[in-house]
Formats: C-alpha cells, structure tokens, sequence
C-alpha cells in the first residue's frame, strides 16, 4: 500500500481490489485495454516523469481519466502509472510476440514500403495468417522470422541480453530505441517466459539461489544500490549503463571497480 508503483488509485479512484483499505474514495472495477502505439510511457503523474515503458500488446486496466491520460495498472505486473488514453486501443486477443530485438510494422507485404511502426521485442500482437515472408495482423504486416507464438520462449538469456548489445541508455527504457539497466533484466526474463519486475530493486527481491562470489554462471544477476546486470559468462557482465550511455559487455571485476556501491546480491533467479 505504500508504494505508488503498485497503489491502484489515484483522483479519488481506487481499484476494487482495494475496497475495504481504502476510505473516502470511489471504487471501479476498472476496463481493460491493449497498448495500440508501439510504445509507450508509463508516468508518475499525468505527462510527468517516465516511470517505464509499455509495448505494444501489453494488457491494461484503467481506473480512471485525467487531461488525455488514463490511470492504471498493466496485467503482466500490477505496475501503475499514467499513459496517453490515445496509446491505447480495444482489448483484442494476441497471439504472438516480437522476438527479434527490433522490427517494423508494414502498411503492406512488401519490404520496399514505408513503415508504419517500429516494434521492439516483446510487442505482442494476433496474427491471422501469413503472406509470403509476413505475418498478418490487424495492425499491419511484421517480417515472420521476427515472430513466435506466445509460449514458444527463448532459452538462451545471454543471446537475448547480446542482442541489445549498443542499445542506448534511457531510464525508465523498455526498447531497443532505449533501455536502462532493469529493463534490459525485465526484456531477459520475459523472452524466457518468466515473471520479472520493472525495476531493479524490484528485481533484487525475486526469489532464487544466492551465488558466491567468484561462482557466478551465465544467466545470474549483480545487484548494487540502483543498477543490476546479466553474466554473460565467467567474469563477464552485460548492462544498461550511464558510463557509457549504451547497453555494454565488460569484465565484471572492471565494473566492481568502478561501481560507486559495493555488490548487494548475487542472484540465479528461481525458473
């Protein structure tokens, strides 16, 4: 109840789930929708600060409405914020999930057209059928190869986390357009089909093994105060990073070095 990420209310409006801790405030069983733009930001206040980024096809249930955004939470975490009422669209059924680190949605089956969108892994939409080396969907047409059925998951995390190898840092960045520290660990997990949190202090909680130092494996996670990283392999990290304002792969004793904050976790998250 104390952490504004996962509060479900705001204005006077509270979600119904939270009837009975609440008092003084109207309770909605809110309305869901789907995230239609490609991305889009989640913030604290209505056209305020970036909390996190929300991608195409994520689920989301509003509460309530302020100056052309919508309150809520999406479904894959509980995360609340506020987004642009006009980012969002019907809550149609998905099928797929974008499993290339970058793609583009086509106004037609043809590589020479312009494209409409440009999607970042883990978009989701439906695919109705397929035209030569496209999938169809009713947002337009994605390159096939870029595309997986919901539950077909990665199962090499370091091939994923590689693939946003020179992404560029931005916080609160879910994309291959941006991405900060967490969201790169969020993009990981989710590739493999496994629950995460957007944040990294979030992430420092999950349950797993705890590692000893010197024994990390591909696929553990560093935590220090505010940031966190994948290895890659022994005495390897890959990160979100503000030195170098990209996503990066360096020797982990390198990083140790330079890290203002000693190491708070070593995590093998729990499969």
């Amino acid at each position: 109840m104390t952490d504004r990420r996962y509060l479900r209310a705001a204005g006077g409006v509270a979600h119904e789930s939270l009837r009975g801790a609440l008092d003084g405030v109207l309770f909605v069983p809110g309305r869901w929708y789907r995230v239609t733009d490609a991305l889009a930001d989640l913030c604290a206040t209505p056209g305020g600060a970036r909390d996190r980024q929300m991608l195409m096809g994520t689920r989301f249930s509003v509460i309530t409405e302020c100056d052309g955004y919508a309150f809520g939470f999406d479904e894959d975490e509980g995360y609340c914020g506020w987004i642009l009422e006009s980012a969002l669209g019907d809550d149609t059924a998905v099928t797929h999930w974008v499993t290339a680190p970058a793609t583009h949605l086509y106004a037609a089956p043809d590589i020479k057209q312009r494209e409409r969108a440009a999607l970042s892994m883990g978009a989701r939409l439906c695919v109705t059928g397929e035209v030569g080396r496209f999938a169809v969907t009713p947002a337009g047409y994605i390159p096939a190869r870029h595309m997986r059925l919901l539950g077909d998951w990665s199962a090499d995390p370091v091939s994923v986390a590689r693939s946003y190898l020179g992404t560029p840092y931005l916080w609160g960045g879910n994309s291959r357009a941006g991405i900060d520290c967490s969201g790169l660990v969020q993009a990981v997990l989710r590739a493999q089909g496994r629950d995460c949190p957007g944040d990294s202090d979030l992430q420092s909680t999950m349950a797993g093994v705890e590692v000893v130092p010197g024994n990390e494996a591909a696929g553990d996670l560093i935590f220090w105060g505010g940031h966190v990283g994948l290895i890659t392999g022994p005495g390897r990290l890959i990160h979100a990073n503000a030195h170098h304002m990209a996503v990066t792969e360096e020797d982990l004793a390198i990083v140790e070095a330079r890290a203002a904050e000693p190491v708070i976790r070593r995590l093998r998250p729990a499969s």
